[in-house]
């Protein structure tokens, strides 16, 4: 089964427009069910690559100049046709020019 990629958004449970403060809250709230600290011995395995993930997102999200080049990213991913996002193709360069 193939892996869902969510956005860093998704990963939080917030919305795209959140502010700073619903970025933190988030953070804590998935941190106190998530941490490795935290969670049950039959859990910890599965929460500790949650918990990695939770905190990669709250580390792009809460610092502003990160959270501008991520959304950039996401947005302009989001307005390619479909082929495009999954394709391995990442644009002409000199090399292929050449044979066209």
């Amino acid at each position: 089964m193939a892996a869902v990629c969510k956005s860093l958004y998704e990963i939080l449970e917030i919305p795209v427009g959140a502010t700073g403060q619903e970025i933190k809250a988030a953070y804590r709230r998935l941190a106190r069910v998530y941490h490795p600290d935290v969670v049950t011995l039959k859990l910890k395995d599965s929460s500790a690559d949650k918990f990695m993930s939770i905190h990669a997102a709250y580390s792009t999200l809460s610092d502003p100049q990160k959270r501008i080049v991520y959304d950039r990213k996401l947005f302009h991913r989001r307005d390619q046709p479909l082929a495009a996002k999954f394709s391995c193709y990442s644009g002409r360069n000199w090399e292929t020019d050449q044979c066209l």
